[in-house]
């Protein structure tokens, strides 16, 4: 039989890509928006615990902000006001709560058991400050749960759409129903997995996924960017159908769960028999020291064998035994520690792999947009790319951490989660590519000037010719002082107007006559080829040579 979790809670963290709202502006504000427009949605902007007066300040609060390092901190937390009372920065963090959804009810897909109700704690967007990516965070919780049910909710809950379809329709991996529920029991949406047709209507007309229905209703008002609500803020899939998830487990007897327990737990594989692993032995041989964090687990003594930390990069999980006070206490203890300081250091590695993911997609639309022969879509392009270099920039000074910590369990917990993240080969990946456009995009600027030096020179050196005789023609040789006003205008046009003709034409072959002057400088060459050369400025080029050599005039 299934032991029971005393006490179970789950964060589902959800990254998601937001589409520019005003084209060419490189800084969104999206959650300007939001604030404009409450009187239509529930979301408000959340202010912390920390923006509240100084002798209301709590313990709590304290042990989660001494856990950071200081540039951490001002990421989280922003600054105080300075001496004198001078403003201090605030959080790039801005945070919208909704406080009307009080429950989600989950039906599993095994049909003998009865709909569960799962409290919830809060539903949170997190914007970040010249970042476009906003990460829905909701979190749940329930006791008295059995471990096996515990395992399913856990796999099958955070799924933003079905990877298939079963025999009798309902949606590969995912729940049977989920439905939100306000304070009095009333649903306020449904999901919509088994409605297969609409998923597959979708993919085929936009390319794109179609998020299930409940999960769509609670972000309103942002819309998907393929749907038809028209809202002020749409956004895009930017990672798997899976959201990243933090799991704490209290049970009856945490040193009984056996090891493939554990596995099942660490990797979000779904429930099964406790005596069996969910891969092959050779395939988790390793469980316990790539995932598993045991400086404070200890079965084998007397006693609560204390607590066990899992990440798995997707997944964080916290074990312990419920018999433990400091395990279950909710402030003091691992359970406020886990809603608030591990929650941190499992977001920002995740805000890290959605930023650099967003960067990358704009760099790929960046591309697809791109006509070389549209001299429009080149300026677009390279100025595309110089804003994403800039955002990259500042993310880097503002965002991006290797450590967080000093505190050895939080500074390990932290490297193992980024590490299984890839986030440090994904940012060296980025900013290769982004080095290597700009590098492209400067190289062409050297070039385009380095030609226009070349056919200003050519210009130059021909328009000496005219410039010496008509120095000679100044030389007094003709009187023009006893004509009168119109002979003299005469006079200036006709000698600007050939001028004019023959500075435009210089212009106009300003590439081959660099040419023959290159060829002429060249004492190698006889004098036939020199003359060839020559003739060249004027003959007929073959169309694939002449529209070659105009890509190059244009780029």
């Amino acid at each position: 039989m299934s032991q029971l979790v005393r006490h179970f809670r789950q964060i589902l963290l959800w990254p998601l890509q937001l589409m520019p709202i005003r084209e060419g502006s490189q800084i969104q504000e999206p959650w300007d928006l939001l604030g404009q427009s409450e009187a239509t949605h529930p979301w408000r902007e959340f202010r912390d615990n920390f923006n509240c007066a100084p002798d209301q300040f709590q313990a709590r609060h304290y042990s989660e902000f001494v856990t950071f390092l200081p540039y951490v901190r001002r990421f989280l937390y922003g600054e105080g006001k300075g001496r004198g009372g001078s403003v201090g920065a605030e959080s790039p963090l801005k945070v919208f709560r909704r406080s009307d959804i009080a429950k989600v009810r989950m039906t599993f897909s095994d049909a003998e058991s009865a709909p569960i109700d799962f409290n919830v704690a809060h539903v949170d967007l997190c914007f970040l400050y010249d970042i476009d990516i906003v990460i829905l965070i909701v979190e749940i919780f329930a006791n008295d749960l059995p471990l096996t049910r515990v395992q399913d909710t856990m796999f099958r809950f955070g799924r933003a759409y079905p990877n298939y379809w079963t025999e009798d329709g309902r949606g590969g991996h995912c729940l049977a129903h989920a439905e939100w529920l306000d304070a009095d029991g009333q649903v306020l949406a449904r999901s919509d997995y088994e409605q297969r047709e609409k998923y597959l209507a979708h993919v085929g007309r936009y390319r794109s996924v179609y998020f299930a229905s409940h999960w769509t209703h609670l972000l309103r008002p942002l819309s998907p960017e393929h749907s038809d609500e028209q809202g002020p803020i749409r956004y895009r899939q930017i990672e798997y159908s899976r959201m990243p998830l933090l799991a704490y487990l209290a049970l009856d007897d945490a040193s009984a769960l056996t090891r493939g327990d554990f596995v099942r737990l660490g990797l979000v594989t779904g429930p099964g028999p406790s005596d069996t692993l969910p891969y092959t032995a050779h395939y988790v041989r390793d469980f316990e020291d790539r995932f598993c964090y045991d400086q404070f687990w200890n079965p084998e003594h007397g006693g609560p064998p204390g607590t066990r930390f899992i990440a798995s990069g997707h997944a964080f999980a916290m074990i312990g035994d419920a018999d433990d006070s400091f395990f279950v206490e909710r402030d003091a203890g691992l359970l406020g520690q886990f809603r608030h300081q591990y929650f941190l250091l499992f977001l920002i590695p995740h805000i890290h792999k959605a930023t650099m993911l967003m960067l990358s997609d704009r760099m790929v639309d960046a591309l697809n947009r791109l006509d070389i022969g549209n001299a429009d879509s080149v300026r677009r392009f390279k100025r595309t790319i110089r804003q994403l270099r800039e955002i990259f920039l500042r993310f880097t000074h503002r965002y991006w951490f290797h450590e967080v910590s000093d505190q050895p369990q939080a500074k390990e917990l932290y490297k193992m989660t980024e590490k299984y993240l890839g986030t440090d080969s994904l940012f060296d990946e980025i900013h290769n590519e982004i080095e290597d456009m700009s590098s492209y995009l400067e190289t062409d600027t050297l070039r385009r000037q380095a030609n226009t030096v070349v056919r200003l020179t050519v210009v130059t050196a021909f328009g000496l010719i005219g410039t010496v005789v008509t120095g000679f023609l100044g030389m007094n040789l003709y009187s023009l002082s006893e004509l009168s006003t119109w002979e003299k205008i005469a006079a200036f046009i006709i000698v600007f107007i050939p001028v004019t003709a023959i500075t435009m034409y210089s212009i106009v072959k300003s590439k081959r006559l660099s040419d023959f002057l290159e060829a002429l400088s060249d004492e190698r060459l006889p004098v036939a080829a020199k003359l060839d050369t020559l003739l060249d400025v004027w003959r007929q080029k073959p169309r694939s040579a002449q529209s070659a050599a105009d890509g190059e005039t244009r780029s």
